[in-house]
């Protein structure tokens, strides 16, 4: 290997970028000393609601804790039915489990990897039918970047008086049919893992809402159910607040994301015209613009993978499976899952694969990466 190897996230060039900015965000922390709940938690709160419109935003200490908040505001929990597909990170179903409550695992779209929202309706009648668990939420999952059917999905929930869940941790900063991502569900949670298009330096996540009584009550549960008072203790909560300093990093982050998003575009739009006809590129969401976590081909199958992708490591060229199995053939399900057979899922994991796609990437680098894709696929 002659060249570098190219970063699958350079997370080091995206500091130097911001390095000024962000420096004097952490020194202000560091002179107040308010390091939970500070100036700068409100200040990034009203700054992610007004970027996507939503009425309000209470900034959590995950993703994941974003979605057990959502959830325990609703009191799902034991007998309830929590909708979801089975091709997404663990949290997604992790969750319900943790509250009592039983992941329904539903198959998603072959080109856009989102939840089928057919697939899910045919669940729901299913478990209605069989009269064990109460339908009570379903979690649409903005995918890699881009965004559920969530007209479709709000529909259905309308029909069938479900709870809707957005779980955008991957795709802050997308949107569908002209409006960002926050406000097409009842509650919308976001993750800041660092990986993310949007992300801390450690773990974050925030919570969207249209509802005032929802967001008061996500303000409750994220500091241990308290009331007016600190000591006022009304409901049955969870240490999961956001750190003053990850918000001053998500400040600082913000002022570069719209140009970052934008680097993300137009690197899909580069892959997408030179990997067409070598692999199968991803598919774009009808009327959408996506912010790009991922950037997912699919080979003929695992063998093709997996020989693509050693063949690219000797080449310096990063590579990751998002992901290796569904939810629903994972260990810690089996017990949970109804046995219902999920071929899109399964036949994705068998042969999906993700490119590096950062802001960072040069025009070199991503002229690489084609190359040696397309030179071995």
């Amino acid at each position: 290997m002659s060249e570098r190897p190219i970063p699958f996230l350079d997370l080091k060039a995206q500091q130097a970028r911001i390095a000024a900015d962000l420096r004097g965000r952490l020194d202000a922390v560091l002179a107040h000393c308010q390091f939970i709940l500070g100036p700068e938690v409100q200040e990034l709160e009203q700054k992610l609601a007004a970027f996507c419109g939503a009425a309000h935003c209470v900034s959590v200490s995950s993703g994941t804790d974003a979605l057990q908040i959502a959830m325990m505001a609703e009191d799902i929990g034991r007998g309830d039915a929590v909708f979801l597909p089975a091709f997404t990170y663990t949290a997604t179903a992790e969750v319900p489990l943790v509250l009592g409550a039983t992941p329904v695992f539903c198959d998603v779209d072959p080109h856009t990897f989102q939840i089928d929202v057919d697939h899910l309706a045919a669940r729901v009648r299913q478990v209605r039918a069989a009269g064990v668990l109460r339908p009570r939420a379903v979690v649409g999952v903005d995918l890699f970047g881009q965004p559920a059917d969530w007209p479709a999905l709000r529909a259905l929930a309308a029909q069938e008086n479900l709870f809707t869940l957005d779980d955008c941790a991957q795709s802050f900063g997308a949107a569908l049919h002209g409006q960002r991502l926050g406000r097409a569900a009842d509650a919308t949670a976001i993750s800041f893992f660092p990986s993310k298009p949007l992300g801390a330096y450690g773990d974050g996540g925030a919570l969207l809402t249209e509802s005032a009584e929802r967001a008061a009550l996500y303000r409750s549960l994220r500091t241990h159910g308290e009331g007016t008072t600190r000591y006022e203790v009304l409901r049955t909560g969870m240490n999961g607040r956001l750190d003053t300093l990850q918000a001053a990093v998500l400040l600082s982050k913000l002022t570069v994301f719209e140009d970052e998003l934008a680097a993300r575009e137009r690197i899909a739009q580069a892959y997408d015209a030179a990997l067409a006809g070598a692999v199968q590129i991803p598919a774009r969401v009808p009327d959408s613009t996506s912010a790009w976590a991922v950037y997912a081909i699919l080979l003929p199958d695992g063998a093709a993978r997996d020989r693509l992708q050693a063949t690219l490591k000797t080449q310096g060229v990063p590579s990751a499976i998002y992901y290796p199995r569904p939810l629903h053939l994972q260990p810690a399900y089996a017990h949970a899952h109804d046995g219902a057979a999920l071929p899109v899922s399964e036949d994705l994991s068998g042969r999906i694969m993700a490119l590096p796609i950062h802001p960072d990437l040069t025009e070199a680098d991503v002229a690489r990466v084609c190359a040696a894709v397309r030179g071995n696929a």
